[in-house]
């Protein structure tokens, strides 16, 4: 990573802090960081500290004479290698999905030809949302590259998927976007983990005792080698993979579908006990 360009775009979510960590490890692997802090990531973290990690002027307002009349978002879209939106909230992935570009952050993601990678992180009913779910499959039918969410306790009290990836996790996604060097590089690997729940009635399902560990420990092996790991995961209780698409899932059918929406594959790996 040694010498790369990052833009990261901060979005308005408590997780907004785990951005700063994320911009340390960037620096530390000779990376140059520039931030575009949201309006409401700007709730969260302050351009002072995100100024103080990156080195560089922190980026907000679409309109600030003085970085438009060099035309700010342009040069901003181009200069990045990867741009990494860490949180990517549920308002950042539907402006995405639809093309808007109402803020500097989105006009910025509209503009670029960089790759852009996501971390979404928000409440697990709006991730389980039918929009946020059209939305994601937009963005990645688009090309858009995506780490976690992490599944556990949130800010808000609920439990399951939409915590943000953590910053190793995301760190370890864009040095695999970044073509890190390895044997497996520029090379597709789709993964299925995991038991599946098979539902009875609202209450009772059908499932195995299958872990996922053996899954995760491939698609994390995978991910050190170079490879762009599509892991596709049913309920488990073990911590995601880093450095891999996770896709989690409940039932033998929405496995199916993320199969073939993740398609095609150099490599196929289907470790699961069907039930």
């Amino acid at each position: 990573m040694n010498g790369k360009s990052i833009t990261i775009i901060i979005g308005g979510g408590i997780a907004a802090y785990k951005s700063l960590e994320l911009i340390r490890l960037f620096r530390k692997a000779g990376a140059s960081v520039r931030a575009v802090l949201t309006r409401a990531g700007a709730e969260f973290v302050t351009p002072l500290s995100v100024s103080a990690l990156t080195g560089e002027p922190v980026y907000q307002d679409l309109f600030d004479l003085d970085d438009e009349s060099n035309m700010g978002h342009i040069q901003l879209s181009r200069a990045a290698d990867l741009i990494v939106v860490a949180p990517a909230t549920a308002d950042l992935m539907a402006k995405m999905a639809h093309g808007l570009a109402n803020d500097l952050a989105t006009t910025l993601l509209l503009a670029t030809n960089a790759p852009v990678l996501i971390a979404p992180a928000m409440n697990v009913r709006m991730w389980d949302h039918a929009a946020t779910r059209r939305n994601l499959a937009t963005l990645k039918a688009d090309g858009i590259m995506m780490v976690g969410p992490d599944e556990g306790d949130m800010a808000c009290g609920e439990f399951g998927y939409g915590r943000l990836a953590e910053p190793e996790a995301i760190f370890a996604a864009a040095k695999a976007a970044l073509g890190a060097p390895g044997p497996l590089n520029g090379k597709h690997v789709l993964i299925t983990s995991g038991p599946t729940h098979e539902p009875i009635d609202p209450v009772r399902y059908i499932a195995n005792r299958s872990s996922g560990r053996q899954g995760a420990a491939i698609a994390a092996a995978l991910a050190k080698r170079g490879a762009k790991v599509s892991y596709i995961t049913g309920p488990v209780s073990i911590p995601a993979p880093q450095g891999v698409n996770v896709i989690a899932v409940e039932t033998a059918r929405q496995m199916f579908e993320a199969v073939k929406s993740t398609l095609p594959a150099d490599i196929a790996i289907f470790c699961r006990r069907r039930c």
